[in-house]
């Protein structure tokens, strides 16, 4: 009997303690808040052709012309600006889905945000991003 409370505390300290690491790398991740005026910085990407129609996260239907992005944390209804670091462009996109879920990326643009402020042939920028509303 001694030894099943051995192990329940074993599990329960492990668990706690990877809780308390999780939540450590989420803060590094992003110093973004909702009251706007602060910054992330990383990598843009766009949607591929093949995801025009899909359902994204929110609900709705994925549209490669309308000012959408995905980020992984921010709310759905959150309104940033995104600005290419290499040449000042920006344009204001709408989160509606979740994402990138490739390593070293912030956030993923419809090809038509992305068009806004690069050429989609480089594929990746390197942005910064602002929360406006």
């Amino acid at each position: 009997m001694q030894n099943n409370y051995k192990n329940y505390f074993l599990i329960l300290a492990t668990l706690t303690i990877l809780s308390a690491c999780s939540q450590i790398s989420q803060s590094r991740n992003t110093n973004l808040t909702k009251s706007g005026g602060s910054h992330e910085t990383g990598k843009a990407s766009y949607y591929a052709d093949k995801y025009q129609g899909r359902q994204t996260a929110n609900g709705e239907r994925f549209d490669q012309h309308a000012n959408t992005a995905a980020h992984k944390s921010l709310a759905f209804g959150t309104w940033v600006k995104v600005t290419n670091i290499s040449n000042g462009k920006s344009v204001v996109v709408i989160i509606n889905d979740r994402g990138p879920f490739i390593k070293g990326r912030i956030i993923d643009l419809s090809k038509s945000a992305f068009s806004s402020i690069a050429n989609p042939r480089l594929g990746i920028v390197n942005i910064t991003l602002e929360i406006i509303r």
